[in-house]
């Protein structure tokens, strides 16, 4: 109430940011108005609710096509119970399921990797990568080029804040130069180039090419902002470290690199969800992502006309996954303990 009493107050004491403050609502109100009839009366939707497989799994063969949504499945149940499992109190030490959380998240990889795959070993028919696509290939493409920059753009910010000349110079010189070069021209070489540069017995598929180029590609930037991340540490804390007898090596892992990484979540969750929206350039390059589906589906004669609809699905579709993203970041921000405890205390 006391809110609505200062508002109106505010608003009696200036007239004319009471009446644009009206024509905004008003602008708003019409806006959506217009948008709601448009979805509900004029879009027709039959170009997505038909297609709903194609955008979850691409050409996966339909017989086996339990196997991305089952590996999907997991997934959203994973995030929901992430996102609503209660928080432990202050002073509380977390139980022993919140403790696997972040292991049942790295294990999602390798699982969506078997899964999608089959072959020897996993008692499912093998697959090849070439009929991956959908969401499945984005999630996929996002989480394991993320898991691998991670640790790469950890190694180039300690580079690049070593007393070693070669080291230091080195990663500055690996940094700047991925961050001049256009990513398309990454993923390029990537796909193009490699292949030219391995032994002829030895071939990677295209997801896996894809993924190095991604991963090689946001290091760069991640390295950047875990660079942030350890600047921002005093250097008190190292001498703490020192004095409880701590080796420079214990110092890093236990007491600066823990409040570094948590300092820099925001910065690189901002990567992840960049990561997640670059995806869409493999359609150029011929893996049929969520903007793969959706360019192949509007070269269709039953849907030509329907770009809006469809753009319109992408556009929510990518909300829902960022915003999902930035929730879990933000429960990671909340549930990281700021300061690791010394051994022995």
């Amino acid at each position: 109430m006391g809110r609505w009493r200062h508002l109106r107050r505010h608003l009696r004491r200036h007239p004319l940011d009471s009446v644009l403050s009206l024509a905004i609502l008003l602008l708003i109100a019409w806006a959506l108005w217009a948008t709601g009839q448009w979805v509900v009366q004029v879009a027709d939707w039959r170009v997505v609710s038909d297609n709903l497989p194609l955008y979850a799994s691409g050409s996966y063969p339909a017989e086996q096509r339990w196997r991305p949504l089952l590996w999907l499945g997991l997934i959203l149940l994973l995030t929901l119970v992430t996102l609503l499992a209660p928080r432990p109190a202050p002073g509380q030490r977390p139980g022993p399921f919140r403790l696997a959380l972040p292991w049942l998240w790295l294990l999602m990889l390798p699982l969506g990797l078997a899964v999608l795959a089959g072959g020897a070993g996993t008692g499912l028919s093998a697959v090849s990568s070439r009929a991956w696509g959908g969401l499945v290939l984005t999630l996929l493409l996002t989480g394991a080029s993320g898991l691998l920059a991670l640790p790469l753009g950890v190694m180039l910010a300690l580079g690049r804040s070593s007393d070693l000349p070669v080291l230091r110079h080195g990663s500055r010189l690996y940094v700047d130069l991925m961050r001049a070069v256009p990513l398309i021209a990454v993923l390029f070489f990537g796909q193009l180039l490699i292949p030219l540069f391995l032994p002829v017995q030895l071939e990677l598929n295209r997801v896996l090419r894809a993924v190095l180029a991604f991963a090689l590609f946001a290091s760069a930037y991640v390295a950047e902002d875990v660079r942030g991340g350890l600047q921002s540490i005093p250097s008190t804390q190292k001498e703490a470290a020192a004095a409880l007898g701590l080796s420079a090596w214990q110092s890093l892992q236990l007491v600066v690199l823990p409040q570094a990484l948590q300092i820099a979540i925001p910065a690189l969750t901002n990567q992840a969800i960049g990561l997640l929206q670059n995806t869409s350039l493999m359609a150029l390059l011929g893996l049929v992502e969520l903007l793969g589906i959706s360019r192949s589906l509007l070269a269709n004669p039953a849907f030509i006309g329907r770009h809006l609809e469809v753009y319109v699905w992408l556009a929510a579709l990518d909300w829902l996954l960022c915003t999902a993203m930035a929730l879990l970041a933000r429960r990671l921000e909340r549930s990281v303990q700021p300061i690791p405890r010394a051994p022995g205390r």
